[in-house]
């Protein structure tokens, strides 16, 4: 980092501390804590004439399933999400080909170290039962198919395809193949369909995705309970809360290439880890990595007290009750000790859970994963502070429950990097540049998908109904 942002927090600190006791004392005076909470935890950015309901139902009507084509398996990697995307597209494409799908196969992954199986993580009876009218599931391979292969499934032809393959590359390569074999699979399968499909579909992708996709029940019954508590938590905010996503896990900050505070230690620290998880990829001839630079384009994991100072700059004060989604945490003692000082009412799934309720989920980052997912679905507003699938998932889901739109703060770190690299900014005007940042994230409105961008981060047109749509 250019600029130690301690020293200006350190600095600022008495001004953002009288800044909430100015506030509390103002929404004291009118007798009513609504008076604060109107200005950022009411859904003041949605248009009530452009209401979208979910319709994904009445675009699925089909007839008859025909006799399958054969069987397809799938190997979904990547972490919880990425395996939600890989399944979701497997039923698009089983659909594509009249195949019955096998129940998909997760791989283990050095970075995400879960060995959870799909039904460990999925309702898998209910995922079966939900696509019954439209594509077959079964669990495993029945044995007849498997004979013919020696009862080894690696000798079933292995159809690899490229990211993104059209409905036209599966027709006319996989297909043959199926209905000649009888069985294909396709490992990996990680964004192996195109972005843009046939809207009928897109439409099955949200059907799977948000119908027939549901939690294992351990998961379910905890996460439901947490959300009750974090509602109960926030009795100062009317039951609402406001959750971030946080990535400054210690693969996220190694991947990175970024530097933060910790000097020669976490230099160490951090290059350990990029050999652990990534062997030899930061060394390569030719790879140039500029710390620097990364934070200036916005590329660097946001930390702890960056959060913390862009809520409370934005206008959330320390009533505000926060949900954390995270991993575990890079040197959290140091780096969280901030953002709970500016948010008191600051919550984890460690901290709403037992000990004994989150022993069966330790060690599996994918179990856990869902259950973060689970509490920020509901939160008032979702803050997402890094890319990847958890938010652009989130953010899809939380747009097709709440009419087309939920409140979603995603800042633009180029922005932000500029308030926070001045040392000698002033607490009045740090709030004006993050209530701008805060005035043009992505708090717009209504947002139909454009041709490139994921179905699962923007359903609509193709998965939701203006006004008079049916579920």
């Amino acid at each position: 980092m250019s600029v130690a942002l301690h020293l200006v927090f350190e600095r600022l600190w008495p001004d953002i501390r009288d800044d909430a006791s100015s506030a509390s004392a103002a929404a004291s005076s009118l007798s009513s804590t609504s008076w604060r909470r109107s200005m950022l935890m009411t859904s003041h950015y949605q248009n009530p004439g452009e209401l979208w309901m979910p319709c994904v139902n009445r675009k699925l009507i089909r007839p008859e399933l025909p006799p399958s084509n054969g069987y397809l398996m799938i190997e979904a990697n990547g972490g919880l999400n990425q395996q939600r995307l890989s399944i979701c597209d497997a039923v698009a494409v089983a659909s594509l080909l009249n195949a019955t799908l096998v129940i998909p196969a997760f791989h283990f992954n050095s970075v995400w170290r879960d060995h959870s199986k799909f039904g460990d993580i999925f309702d898998e009876d209910h995922f079966i039962e939900t696509l019954k009218q439209h594509v077959r599931v079964v669990k495993e391979l029945p044995v007849d198919v498997l004979t013919r292969f020696d009862h080894n499934i690696s000798s079933i032809p292995n159809m690899r395809t490229k990211a993104y393959s059209s409905p036209n590359h599966y027709m006319q390569k996989v297909l043959p193949e199926l209905l000649e074999l009888g069985a294909v699979r396709i490992a990996p399968f990680s964004n192996r369909l195109a972005q843009s499909v046939p809207s009928n579909l897109q439409a099955l992708r949200c059907f799977v995705n948000y119908q027939a996709l549901r939690f294992a029940g351990p998961i379910r019954v905890l996460a439901e309970d947490m959300v009750e508590r974090m509602v109960k938590r926030s009795t100062l905010t009317g039951g609402k809360f406001v959750s971030v996503h946080l990535r400054f896990e210690e693969d996220m900050v190694a991947f990175s290439c970024c530097t933060y505070d910790g000097g020669l230690k976490e230099k160490t620290e951090m290059e350990n880890a990029r050999e652990r998880s990534w062997r030899g990829k930061f060394h390569r001839h030719g790879r140039v990595i500029n710390p620097e630079a990364n934070r200036r384009d916005g590329k660097c994991p946001l930390t702890p007290l960056e959060v913390g100072m862009m809520l409370r700059g934005m206008g959330f004060d320390n009533t505000t009750s926060l949900y954390v989604a995270s991993g575990k945490i890079y040197n959290a003692e140091k780096y969280m000790a901030p953002l709970r000082q500016m948010f008191p009412l600051l919550a984890t799934k460690d901290t709403l859970a037992l000990p004994e309720e989150l022993a069966e989920f330790e060690g599996h980052s994918s179990r856990l994963a869902a259950l973060d997912y689970s509490v920020c679905l509901p939160s008032e507003v979702f803050v997402t502070t890094q890319g990847g699938n958890f938010p652009h998932f989130l953010m899809g889901h939380r747009r097709y429950l709440f009419g087309g739109n939920a409140k979603t703060i995603k800042p633009d770190k180029r922005k932000l990097v500029l308030s926070f690299d001045d040392p000698n900014i002033r607490w009045n005007r740090f709030k004006r540049h993050m209530q701008d940042i805060l005035h043009h994230s992505d708090m717009r409105g209504t947002a139909l998908r454009k041709p490139n961008d994921s179905i699962y981060t923007f359903p609509m047109p193709e998965c939701m109904c203006q006004q008079d749509g049916m579920m």
